[in-house]
């Protein structure tokens, strides 16, 4: 029985996923990284972290400099990586944990957005006046 997960895929992976594991490729630090492309490392940490994403210029030089196509960072289709199972011989239970993990991260990634839109509509109540 096989089981083909695309790593680099919409479903499986973020921008920000596909940016650190092509940056690891590469054999590039973040700090490396941010300085070739003329960013803060915070800027380049938040793009790795999905908290915000590159301006075309920079997404632009990002591919360029990892080697991929700017639609394969986008969403994971064109030129990129390959899937870290097609060129090894990993166990089946490092498998099921990468992809666990990578479930996990996505559902963090949601309840953080669940959260951020919470507390802005708890601000919107404490700003409004109370009615009596």
């Amino acid at each position: 029985m096989e089981d083909h997960t695309d790593w680099y895929g919409p479903d499986a992976a973020t921008f920000g996923d596909r940016m650190a594991a092509a940056r690891e490729q590469a054999g590039m630090t973040q700090a490396g990284l941010a300085k070739r492309l003329g960013v803060r490392l915070a800027t380049l940490r938040a793009w790795e972290e999905d908290l915000s994403e590159p301006r075309a210029n920079r997404l632009s030089m990002l591919a360029g400099l990892l080697n991929v196509s700017m639609m394969w960072l986008i969403n994971g289709e064109g030129e990129g990586l390959d899937d870290p199972s097609a060129d090894s011989n990993q166990p089946a239970e490092l498998s099921a944990v990468l992809a666990e993990m990578r479930a996990l991260r996505s559902e963090m990634h949601e309840k953080a957005e669940a959260m951020g839109r919470l507390e802005k509509r708890l601000r919107r109540m404490v700003q409004e006046p109370a009615h009596a």
